[in-house]
């Protein structure tokens, strides 16, 4: 009998050294890869994420998975409860002959903390248990409160975020204010930005009620007012699809910082709105053009949001929030900001102009005084709000980056493109029509903007166009007329049906004509006829070397119209 112990015996004690020889791989393995195969501390844990009360759950049943720590002993085992001791080799002999010959063994004690075990009592039975394969073992069981969730999966460097985390919860109190709130970030660093965002609110708050306004109260305001509906927009744009690896928290720091950094370049407010358009539209065209879909939040590149897409039946839906004009100072080019003053006193806009200067030398610094002076003057006496930003650079090319941040570039139509070749492509406005990644309002003389008409070819920039027309005529009153010119290359006798057909669903009414002939002067002369003061119309459909190559109705029409043109994308 004593031969069989002892063959026994020496068969588990093999056992061991297998466990310990596995444990040498996984150690080998933790080198190599930089991820670590310990078990994390209890102790450390425990006051990393401010542990706080207990509570005795009794005698369960716990998954050997969800066992990720031990108390006292977290450097004697692998993550997986490998030994690493030799010196605990009889221990473990024993006790895995107990669970084999002797009706297993007593149930261990762990503390809980959120979906995670640590052992109090039982290192060598949770180890002896997972070699032998079980799923499960017997545990009396104590929760402790955290306030911060803990995943069986969580790795030993997730620890110092979780760690951040439960400060953060606890410098806010947004857990207990605002219950079931999920503000973990995915690297560290984020909590500071955090706090001082929800600082600064309590101080606007503070300075707009005239009182003290407490911590508790100005994170919960915050979560309410800033953080929530920038994470609407994150989730109405799907954003999160685009970002593997990130989640709503990243996302939403990122659109702030973006937010931060645009304000800071371009001199002027814009909202977290904007920021997501410009985020979800770069994806889209990278989506587009083939490219990677899982990119870095600030890889964007603007193009223009689905108008396609307005709900004109919604009273709160303004078109043209922000409108950019650029200001030359000349005496004519002081029209298009008078031109920008009459839809910014219809849509309520925020006017945004800017000054381009040649360098910063004495003399135009004193100029861009007087245009400022001059600015702020016609703004005030119209009633808008606006603000000038002066700039060194060329002008097409700082319109074009501007525009992206604005709904609308309005601008002085000076110098309309040549009848030559040469004359069209030195053609600076021509260039801001084709570069430019909003709708640009030509400004050749101001008109009351009365009437509309809309040219319509069916393609889809005079679509966008189409959206257009529709909201003024809907949501501005403007009387509207259509007119198509019918031509075999583009437009046909039903592109103005298709047009009909979208206006009445909007229970629009409007004047339709078909035209036939030169499209340009099929639209200059319903312009004339119909009276109108504003024309709508899709800009360039080629590359501006074909445009002007082939000739176009665009080109023709900024050369012959006396009124303003509304030139869609």
């Amino acid at each position: 009998m004593t031969e069989t112990n002892d063959l026994v015996y020496s068969a588990v004690l093999r056992d061991f050294q297998e466990a310990r020889r596995r444990a040498a791989l996984e150690d080998l393995k933790a080198r190599l890869t930089g991820k670590s195969d310990d078990l994390l501390s209890y102790e450390a844990v425990h006051d990393l994420l401010q542990g706080e009360g207990s509570v005795s759950r009794g005698l369960q049943d716990i998954p050997l998975d969800a066992i990720v720590g031990s108390v006292g002993r977290y450097h004697d085992f692998t993550r997986s409860f490998l030994p690493r001791r030799e010196s605990d080799q009889h221990r473990w002999a024993n006790v895995k002959l107990k669970a084999i010959y002797h009706g297993g063994f007593p149930p261990i004690e762990v503390y809980q903390l959120g979906a995670t075990y640590f052992v109090l009592d039982g290192n060598h039975r949770v180890s002896v248990a997972r070699q032998l394969g079980a799923d499960t073992i017997q545990a009396y069981v104590t929760e402790v409160h955290s306030r911060v969730p803990l995943s069986p999966d969580v790795e030993p460097d997730e620890l110092i975020i979780k760690a951040r985390y439960a400060r953060f919860l606890d410098y806010t109190s947004l857990d207990k204010t605002r219950p079931g709130l999920d503000l973990l970030v995915t690297a560290p660093g984020q909590y500071r930005r955090l706090e001082e965002q929800i600082e600064a609110h309590r101080r606007l708050l503070a300075q707009r009620e005239g009182r003290e306004v407490s911590l508790s109260e100005a994170a919960a305001a915050w979560y309410d007012d800033i953080y929530q509906p920038v994470i609407q927009i994150v989730r109405d744009y799907d954003l999160l699809s685009g970002f593997p690896g990130y989640n709503e928290v990243d996302l939403f720091m990122w659109v702030s910082e973006r937010q931060e950094d645009v304000e800071e370049e371009i001199g002027w407010t814009v909202g977290p709105q904007r920021v997501a358009d410009d985020l979800a539209n770069g994806r889209s065209r990278r989506r587009r053009a083939g490219g990677e879909e899982g990119v870095s939040p600030g890889d964007s590149v603007s193009i223009l949001p689905p108008l396609d897409l307005l709900a004109l039946d919604s009273a709160g839906v303004r078109l043209f929030p922000d409108i950019l004009v650029p200001i030359s100072g000349a005496e004519r080019g002081w029209l298009a900001l008078d031109q920008a003053l009459v839809v910014a006193q219809r849509e309520g806009s925020a006017l945004h102009g800017f000054h381009v200067i040649r360098s910063d030398s004495e003399g135009s610094a004193q100029r861009a005084q007087s245009v400022q002076e001059e600015f702020d003057r016609r703004c005030q006496a119209a009633g808008v709000a606006g603000q000038l930003v002066v700039e060194v650079g060329p002008v097409a090319r700082t319109i074009c980056q501007r525009a992206r941040w604005t709904d609308l570039v309005v601008a002085n139509l000076a110098f309309p493109p040549g009848r030559g070749l040469a004359g069209k492509l030195q053609s600076g406005f021509r260039t801001l029509v084709h570069r430019c990644s909003r709708p640009v309002l030509a400004v050749p003389q101001v008109s009351p903007l009365s009437r509309a008409l809309l040219a319509f070819d069916g393609s889809p920039r005079a679509r966008e166009a189409l959206v257009v027309a529709a909201y003024l005529a809907a949501r501005r009153r403007m009387p509207l007329a259509v007119v198509t010119v019918i031509e075999p290359s583009r437009a046909s006798v039903g592109t103005l049906d298709a047009a009909r057909a979208y206006l009445a669903a909007h229970g629009i009414q409007a004047r339709t004509i078909e035209a036939y002939g030169p499209v340009a002067d099929g639209i200059l002369q319903a312009v004339a006829d119909e009276e109108a003061d504003l024309l709508i119309m899709g800009g360039y459909g080629y590359s501006p070397m074909w445009e002007a190559m082939l000739g176009s109705a665009v080109d023709q029409m900024l050369r012959e119209c006396q009124q303003p043109m509304l030139i869609c994308k």
